[in-house]
């Protein structure tokens, strides 16, 4: 299943949230994890600089994990960037590989389709 990196920024509303009620962050993410069948959120950190988090999100798709960032960012507590992360024995394997379509094939049939080969 594809992880994700989303980067959070709370907004003014969010950040009065969190320090008065700093259990809400655990809450969001048992949250998160109802959205969509299937995700889990799997490692978060606080973060020093221009966001506040970084958490790592399993989720079904792309859709699944859009869903997510449109709705944690329409309460109006957040502004998120999230992106596809892929881990590095995953990306290490794909670059070794002599046909590189047919391995994303093999590991990925659901991301194969329009590929030639």
């Amino acid at each position: 299943m594809p992880h994700y990196l989303m980067l959070t920024k709370l907004t003014e509303r969010g950040r009065k949230t969190v320090r008065d009620h700093p259990e809400r962050v655990e809450e969001v993410n048992r949250e998160v994890e109802r959205m969509v069948q299937g995700v889990k959120v799997l490692q978060q950190w606080f973060l020093l600089g221009p966001y506040d988090f970084a958490t790592i999100i399993l989720a079904p798709d792309n859709w699944s994990a859009s869903f997510i960032a449109m709705e944690m960012g329409s309460r109006g507590t957040v502004e998120t960037i999230t992106m596809p992360a892929m881990r590095m024995e995953d990306f290490t394997t794909f670059m070794r590989a002599e046909d590189k379509a047919a391995h994303i094939r093999e590991h990925n049939p659901h991301l194969a389709l329009d590929m030639p080969g």
